[in-house]
């Protein structure tokens, strides 16, 4: 496969397609928020938090138990998750409790997760 087989020999700019295109293009900040979105949940870590809030609603103590870690460090990354919107808590008593923000990041986490293991079964059977 050369390099060039992806690149555009033709010299026709399909204006319509521009045009359309263009106009529904959104402001540079909608791109740049969405990338820092996906910057903060390409984390490794942060993933494995983001899995185990989708099971279930956890405090600090139980995602440091199950994913092996000190609370600090998890008490640091759901810092980051929370400023971001990703992840929300709520107090009850003394602990505190955390669960993804709301559908939307449930939703692009799981599509996430069927598009990597689809993605894995197509690629084992060939």
């Amino acid at each position: 496969m050369s390099i060039n087989e992806f690149m555009c020999d033709c010299n026709i700019i399909h204006q319509d397609v521009v045009d359309n295109t263009l106009k529904k293009m959104p402001k540079q900040s909608l791109f740049d928020n969405l990338a820092e979105f996906f910057k903060i949940i390409g984390d490794p870590t942060r993933t494995k938090i983001l899995f185990a809030l989708d099971q279930n609603e956890m405090c600090v103590c139980d995602i440091a138990n199950v994913l092996g870690m000190t609370k600090s460090s998890i008490s640091h990354q759901l810092a980051t998750l929370k400023k971001s919107g990703i992840v929300k808590s709520r107090r009850d008593g003394k602990e505190v409790y955390y669960t993804l923000d709301d559908e939307h990041i449930k939703q692009v986490f799981e599509v996430g997760i069927e598009h990597i293991e689809h993605k894995n079964e197509t690629e084992n059977k060939i």
